[in-house]
């Protein structure tokens, strides 16, 4: 008989042969996440961070009409002289909303300001400080002007038909411009995912409470609460559920009766206190468990009959970090939104940074420019999965792929900045 004990890989060992890569489990997400269906009519002072449910076509030319991009005169180029100076008679002044009733024949200019229709008889626009007012009233302009100049021309923005905005697009600020700008007032947008959340421990004290021995202050909550705040979802807060199997099981069931997504933090590991994966297992699926991650390997994914399910680990580094790079993702497949990924930039290490091969790890930087306009970053300190100081202090993740060894100060690394709003 062996006299040493064989261990199973802990969340501290840098392999595990039962966790899944990022990509991995990425694409599992992707497949088994269905967006909803259901859709809404709302005015689209509404539909600000919406996902737009069909493709929006232009009813017309974008701008309707040429009109003038500057303030100055209105001229047919027939009208100057090449190598030369002409003379022209002001006959008018063309505004914005009010257009010059007349036509322009040779000879004759007019005053025209910035968004006035091109007046008829005209075919570019000099603008007024290229022009000279004679004392006697006549506007002289040189020949180096061509035909267009300073015009704006009908369709230059948008042309009829033409597709403006995606279906699957999460609209933004200029979206909403456009779409006024073509007169669409209502759009149809996908409705808001339902996220219901939830803590569990029986350590976990809500806000208000006296801190007895052994207990802590429930943290996860507030962050999760803070990161869906700035998505356009629907938020159950079921605040902190005990850790009993029953408690669990009855918690997860309500869960999916009410929400697309479910949310829990902790009790997602092996421990005897741990229930969410023999609780899901019993009502739901478990597609996987495990995530070559640091922090945050101890995360399961599953299903409770149309509800998705996501178990976070109890860290709350680890919560912040597993949100960003799974939880926003699914979001936006259940948005019906186009999904995109995080942007990567590359960024000179100032500190070291030790790491064994085998996963990919998220470690806190401070981002900022340096004298050449090029990206540096540092750590914000301590890096453990309980410091969510370490959070609050940065401005990005600092991103080490599961081949890496280790970082010198001077060696470039990948950085993601925080985008909890995608």
């Amino acid at each position: 008989m062996s006299n040493k004990i064989t261990f199973g890989p802990s969340c501290v060992d840098p392999f595990d042969p039962n966790s899944i890569s990022v990509a991995e489990a990425l694409r599992r997400i992707e497949q088994r996440v269905l967006p909803v269906v259901a859709c809404e009519r709302l005015p689209i002072r509404d539909c600000l961070d919406r996902v737009n449910n069909e493709a929006v076509k232009s009813p017309h030319d974008v701008p309707p009409s040429p009109n003038s991009a500057m303030d100055g005169f209105a001229v047919a180029i027939d009208s100057l002289v090449a190598g030369g100076i002409a003379e022209l008679d002001e006959i008018g002044t063309a505004y914005a909303g009010n257009p010059f009733e007349g036509e322009c024949n040779p000879g004759q200019c007019v005053r025209i300001m910035t968004g006035a229709l091109i007046p008829q008889g005209t075919d570019a626009v000099v603008m007024q400080e290229q022009a000279e007012v004679t004392e006697s009233g006549k506007i002289r302009i040189d020949g180096d002007h061509r035909i267009g100049e300073n015009i704006r021309q009908a369709g230059e923005d948008v042309q009829q038909g033409d597709t403006v905005i995606d279906a699957g697009a999460r609209l933004s600020p200029a979206d909403l411009g456009v779409l006024a700008s073509l007169g669409i007032a209502q759009l149809q947008v996908k409705r808001k995912p339902v996220v219901a959340f939830f803590s569990t421990g029986d350590e976990l004290v809500s806000l208000g409470e006296p801190l007895e021995p052994g207990k802590i202050y429930d943290s996860n909550r507030y962050s999760l609460h803070g990161m869906l705040s700035r998505m356009a979802v629907d938020i159950v807060d079921m605040g902190v559920i005990p850790d009993d199997l029953d408690s669990m099981r009855e918690a997860l069931a309500k869960a999916a009766s009410r929400a697309d997504l479910i949310i829990s933090t902790g009790g997602v590991s092996v421990g005897e206190a741990d229930y969410i994966k023999p609780a899901l297992e019993e009502i739901g699926t478990t597609e996987f468990w495990k995530i070559a991650i640091k922090p945050g390997r101890p995360l399961t994914f599953g299903q409770i009959d149309a509800s998705i399910f996501m178990g976070l680990p109890g860290n709350p580094v680890a919560v912040m970090v597993t949100f960003s790079q799974f939880v926003m993702p699914a979001i936006e497949v259940l948005s019906g939104a186009t999904l995109r990924r995080p942007a990567l930039f590359r960024a000179r290490a100032l500190d070291s940074m030790r790491k064994k091969p085998g996963r990919t790890e998220f470690q806190r930087g401070i981002a900022s420019l340096d004298e050449n306009n090029q990206w540096q970053v540092g750590k914000t300190g301590k890096q453990g999965s309980g410091i969510l100081t370490s959070m609050s202090r940065a401005n990005c993740f600092i991103v080490l792929p599961d081949d890496n060894s280790g970082v010198e100060p001077g060696d470039e690394v990948d950085i993601q900045f925080f985008d909890w709003s995608r």
